[in-house]
């Protein structure tokens, strides 16, 4: 162990908190620290392409948003167990969302998520909303994909309901984080790519992408594509103030269900 450690804290608008640290950990697998309004990253290595990566979403997303940036070197400490010790499970219907360290519940379908490896644990409005709409449409021995799968816990969800799963990110680092809690919590999948639903290779009973609205507008053609008829699809990561550009590239298709959570909105299409 280092006798220094870099850190790096992010003060941002308290509702993108949680949707940040989600971005965060698909690049980054260390101890991640959310407050109110911040966000804190420590690492022994270096984390500077993590602000520059930060930085290019926040602009994406609003260019007046206010953000700032403080990096410091700090004296070495056990910062992963003082995270880990404030990490809390989350109940969504009948998923128990946890880390290795809480038991299992006997009453819940048990999706284990170790925050070291991966942040996308069901605490963000969006993977909230995902999971309720799953769980409310998804049947057993349906095909899934899941694009931009991150953590994968939205696949291990559909997984535990007994679908038959695909799974793919454009980020090689999310892929073996999905691999890994798939492996961690005694599951399967069908397949599983580093890149986006145009490599997939048949169609979906469901196909559900908790990206950003403006991702969803590049590939929306892809995800109908992907999609059989009378297939469902599951779209979140959508800003509210961003819905009417999601509603756009998915207006020739049946909106059957729309969840607001603060100001994050998830839609459900039938195609």
């Amino acid at each position: 162990m280092d006798n220094t450690y870099n850190e790096l804290t992010i003060t941002i608008p308290p509702q993108m908190v949680e949707f940040v640290a989600d971005y965060v950990s698909n690049i980054f697998h260390d101890g991640i620290e959310m407050g109110s309004d911040n966000i804190i990253i420590r690492s022994e290595k270096d984390i500077s392409y993590i602000k520059d990566g930060v930085e290019a979403l926040l602009h994406q997303l609003d260019d007046n948003m206010k953000f700032s940036f403080q990096e410091e070197i700090k004296k070495n400490e056990d910062w992963i167990g003082v995270y880990q010790d404030s990490v809390e499970p989350v109940v969504v219907g009948s998923f128990y969302v946890k880390p290795s360290w809480y038991e299992d519940r006997e009453d819940k379908l048990n999706i284990q998520i170790d925050p070291a490896l991966a942040f996308g644990s069901g605490h963000h409005p969006t993977t909230f909303s995902c999971l309720e709409f799953i769980e409310k449409y998804i049947k057993a021995g349906d095909k899934v994909l899941d694009v931009g799968c991150g953590s994968g816990v939205l696949g291990l969800a559909c997984a535990k309901l007994g679908a038959d799963v695909d799974l793919c990110d454009t980020d090689p680092i999310s892929v073996e984080s999905t691999i890994e809690n798939f492996e961690l919590n005694k599951s399967s999948y069908n397949d599983i790519w580093e890149g986006s639903v145009y490599k997939r290779k048949s169609q979906y009973d469901m196909v559900i992408a908790n990206i950003i609205a403006d991702v969803l507008k590049l590939i929306s053609k892809d995800i109908v594509k992907a999609t059989k008829d009378n297939g469902i699809m599951i779209l979140s990561g959508i800003l509210d103030k961003k819905e009417e550009l999601v509603l756009k590239s998915f207006k020739d298709y049946e909106l059957i269900d729309r969840k607001l959570k603060g100001e994050w909105v998830t839609l459900v299409y039938k195609k």
